[in-house]
């Protein structure tokens, strides 16, 4: 496992990470605790040192587990979570008040509580699970972050961008209050290098890539007959002909690897693509699974992919929005 320093927290993170949506149920059907604490066990083993949860995953149940596997290696991990919007609306909307998103007070309460569900005494990366450019002059958030921080609740903090939209946090970058950012990053949605990333790289802001396989479109796993559990998350996520869409791009960009002479599976040559911009303080992947733990961990070592198989990639971006799933 190779590590890079997290933006100017000065933290060595692995350059991957762990990616904890999956494991806290609900919206993610098919896991079972035992295997997912077994998983997240394994990857520390593999070098792994930096979880991503949310207090809003499994409605603490992610955190939770976390907790319970981190506190048995004594605090070598780093723990990053998320509060999430107060109106419960991802991502966030233009117009919505930010007294009804994250006012203080339940800024401070949120961070209680995930506190509380990963049994430690203070949070490494606490985020914004959304964010809206709107408030970036506003006082409240502020104020939530240097209380939290001064209280010794929290040691830096972050936002979660909205969904393909990384420049709604250009501005809040620039206020120099914040350390991190998180943003979708993957083969499909190269955005975030074209204003993003070189501000990011300027401030000094560590960037935590997530969706590396868009929700599973670039395992090379998806089928215009695949099918989810209705209740679960990607049913939603691949409503309508959204399949047909992802089989549509996958095709052609599976041929052109191919041909390129590229044999690593496509799930492995993704992760690698995020890994290959010095940017990208840490990928995230979501792991439910010991083999996946194994071979996304392996992939570290691989270094970056080589300059003509980036140039072939980037003429593979898609843009698309599956989201929002209301």
């Amino acid at each position: 496992m190779r590590y890079r320093t997290l933006g100017r927290t000065g933290l060595d993170v692995s350059e991957i990470g762990y990616g904890a949506w999956g494991i806290g149920g609900i919206q993610w059907r098919g896991g079972e605790d035992d295997e997912s604490l077994r998983a997240l066990r394994r990857s520390f083993e593999l070098g792994l040192n930096f979880i991503d949860t949310a207090l809003a995953y499994g409605e603490g149940h992610s955190e939770r587990l976390v907790g319970k596997v981190v506190r048995e290696l004594g605090g070598r991990i780093l723990i990053a979570t998320k509060i999430p919007p107060k109106n419960m609306v991802w991502p966030a909307r233009a117009g919505h008040a930010l007294s009804d998103v994250f006012p203080r007070d339940y800024a401070v309460a949120c961070t209680e509580r995930s506190l509380r569900n990963l049994g430690v005494e203070r949070i490494d990366l606490q985020q914004f699970h959304v964010w809206n450019p709107e408030w970036t002059e506003q006082d409240e958030w502020r104020r939530a972050i240097e209380d939290l921080k001064a209280a010794g609740k929290v040691r830096f903090f972050g936002i979660s961008i909205n969904d393909h939209q990384p420049d709604s946090a250009l501005s809040i970058i620039e206020t120099g209050l914040i350390d991190t950012v998180q943003v979708i990053y993957n083969i499909f949605d190269q955005s975030p290098r074209r204003n993003l990333f070189p501000l990011c790289k300027k401030h000094n802001i560590g960037v935590l890539a997530r969706v590396p396989l868009d929700e599973g479109a670039l395992s090379g796993n998806i089928r215009e007959d695949t099918q989810f559990d209705p209740a679960e998350f990607r049913a939603a996520y691949f409503r309508g002909d959204h399949k047909k869409q992802v089989v549509e791009h996958v095709t052609p960009l599976v041929a052109d690897l191919q041909a390129a002479g590229v044999t690593q599976p496509l799930a492995e040559v993704a992760l690698r693509y995020c890994l290959s911009y010095p940017a990208v303080s840490t990928v995230i992947p979501g792991m439910r699974k010991i083999r996946h733990v194994e071979a996304n961990c392996a992939l570290s070592d691989q270094g970056p992919l080589h300059p003509p198989l980036l140039e072939l990639l980037e003429r593979h971006a898609w843009e698309k929005n599956f989201y929002p799933l209301d």
